[in-house]
């Protein structure tokens, strides 16, 4: 029902978040290039005309399109617009147009703009060649530097470019070497996004003193809902094709907070009453918010959970905003949110149970929109005393009212059957992309470091576990995985350590005496030992134990999660690797 036009980064980041609905989709790139391990997608290559285009959809019953390929590939996306198909433009992130460079509307402007250059870099792509040719024949030499691949060599040589003027790109490599290397007086660039390299371009560029010049992106058709990544994608294919996703997504207690935050200062300093903002999360994506502003400085959003079982789901999470003399943003809690009263967290026992990366976004959103202004911002969530006790927050003292939380900002929900569904799901993906090894992690935030550590791992390799450790192991084991690593935080490993596979909290609390009993068997002076009868979170422990000590410690845990885990994976090689807050390796 589904077709993605890709070929691009952001066209596999489409077809790896589709790829968790279970559903059919198909992933169209123009000459195949591009290698994608699809599970549930069905890959087709070659360009398509307007006419194919709808013969295409027609014959496949498509209802959504997904336009995820180049920025410039105009002709494309004026097709897709005339096809009577809503279409969901996956867009690029781009940075703002810095002054220092030399704008061009495209490329007749540029060439007009660019003569009188004596010796130019041309990084716009083969495609490029035939439209600079006016330059060159006025007398600027130019040197094009396109992908290293045999289809861009052969058209470069029908364009009748001298081999001695080509140069390749390849991933990675020093974008200071190249220009160093020709030494041109100008450099052209296409405004092709982060993901296009545009920005190391031209931090190459100005660094060596390199005139820039920049074409435009093309503008897209105005029917188009563009979206900058995959959590507004997905939201925006639950929105238009409701049946694609089994279960839908939600928003976190954190971008409730932000978004509502940002209302509040839009209605403060603009005067306006946003229904929708933009929300800015921490991926850098944007993803638009519904949002009611009850007055000047004073706004709320509906907490929307999706599919995902969580007591605060419809509830109002409102934001009182206030300016400040100073740059300073400071974040407090009022009613309904709740305050710390034991160490081991983000914040200080006293404060506010608003947690790092909420008081974060908020930060990066208000700054971003009102750079150099100062704000006080209260967060209060109407019935969240009542409701914190239905949740842990009294087990870890945390009174008075529900934490604001969320790292990534967005809810991907999950029942527990659905979750292992999606586990196995994610595990055959992996599976299929030919690698004998998988890391499997608990989320976003472990497979970040994790994905630093395995550095030349394909993406599909990195599997989340959530809490469900012993059925991720399973699963990966059944598949014929030969080399299975875990990634784990310390909160999830003392429980693992004990022998509990499933290490969701209502399931099984941290064991102290057994936590006393580990550090007892590293030779911990008693004091220390004695210590894990008062801690709140196991993390505190990296605070406790004595730096000489801290590696035998992070050994016996791993062998111990090891020993949990070696029946379920038999002859495998199962590794586990502990991490830090900071994201070090133990």
């Amino acid at each position: 029902m589904i077709l993605v036009f890709g070929g691009t980064t952001e066209g596999r980041m489409a077809a790896k978040e589709l790829e968790e609905s279970g559903s059919r989709f198909w992933y169209s790139t123009r000459g195949g290039e591009q290698q994608l391990n699809l599970h549930h997608g069905v890959a087709i290559s070659g360009a398509m005309d307007e006419e194919q285009m709808a013969e295409f959809c027609n014959s496949h019953q498509i209802r959504l399109i997904i336009d995820a390929a180049h920025p410039f590939a105009s002709e494309l996306h004026s097709n897709i617009s005339k096809l009577g198909i809503p279409v969901i433009r996956f867009e690029r992130i781009y940075p703002e147009r810095d002054g220092r460079i030399i704008w061009c509307n495209d490329f007749n402007d540029a060439v007009e703009k660019m003569k009188g250059t004596n010796r130019l870099l041309s990084t716009a792509g083969v495609q490029s060649i035939p439209k600079l040719k006016a330059l060159e024949e006025s007398g600027t030499e130019i040197f094009h530097r396109i992908l290293d691949r045999e289809t861009s060599r052969d058209l470069a040589g029908k364009y009748g470019t001298d081999p001695d003027h080509l140069c390749f790109y390849h991933q990675g490599e020093d974008e200071t070497e190249e220009i160093t290397r020709i030494n041109p007086d100008a450099i052209l660039l296409k405004e092709s996004g982060i993901s296009g390299g545009y920005e190391n371009k031209a931090e190459a560029a100005l660094a060596k003193g390199v005139k820039i010049f920049a074409i435009k992106r093309p503008a897209l058709p105005d029917s188009f809902i563009t979206v900058n990544g995959p959590y507004g994608m997905r939201r925006m294919v639950e929105k238009l094709l409701p049946e694609f996703y089994p279960l839908h997504s939600g928003l976190t207690t954190g971008s409730c907070a932000t978004a509502a935050t940002l209302a509040a200062a839009q209605s403060l300093i603009e005067g306006k009453s946003p229904e929708t903002v933009n929300l800015l999360l921490p991926d850098g994506e944007t993803i638009p918010v519904e949002t009611t502003v009850i007055d000047k400085g004073r706004a709320y959003v509906v907490k929307d959970s999706g599919d995902d079982p969580d007591v605060t789901d419809k509830m109002e999470i409102h934001t009182e905003v206030s300016l400040l003399q100073s740059s300073d943003i400071e974040i407090d809690g009022g009613e309904g949110v709740g305050r710390i009263t034991l160490p081991g967290f983000d914040c200080q026992p006293g404060q506010a149970a608003i947690n790092k990366a909420p008081r974060q976004m908020i930060k990066d959103n208000l700054s971003k929109r009102y750079p150099g202004q100062g704000f006080r911002v209260v967060i209060s969530v109407p019935g969240g005393e009542e409701i914190a006790h239905r949740t842990f927050n009294p087990r870890l003292g945390i009174e008075g009212g529900i934490s604001i939380i969320g790292v990534s900002g967005i809810i991907k929900p999950f029942s527990e059957e659905s979750f292992i569904n999606s586990i196995r799901k994610c595990m055959e993906v992996a599976w299929a992309s030919g690698s004998s090894s998988v890391v499997i992690n608990s989320g976003a935030k472990s497979e970040k470091f994790l994905k630093d550590f395995y550095k030349d791992l394909p993406p599909q390799c990195f599997v989340q576990y959530g809490n469900k450790i012993g059925d991720a192991i399973s699963i990966a084991y059944n598949l014929g995985f030969k080399q299975i690593t875990l990634g784990i935080m310390l909160g999830k490993a003392v429980k693992l350590a004990a022998g509990n596979l499933d290490t969701h909290s209502s399931n099984v609390t941290m064991d102290r005496d057994f936590i006393a009993e580990m550090l007892k068997s590293v030779n911990c002076p008693k004091e220390i030992s004695d210590q894990a009868y008062s801690i709140t979170l196991a993390r505190e422990l990296w605070d406790i134990i004595p730096e000489n000590l801290l590696q035998d410690f992070a050994n016996e845990v791993k062998s111990r999660c090891k020993t949990a885990c070696a029946p379920l994976s038999k002859d495998a090689d199962l590794t586990v690797l502990l991490i830090d807050d900071n994201g070090n390796i133990k």
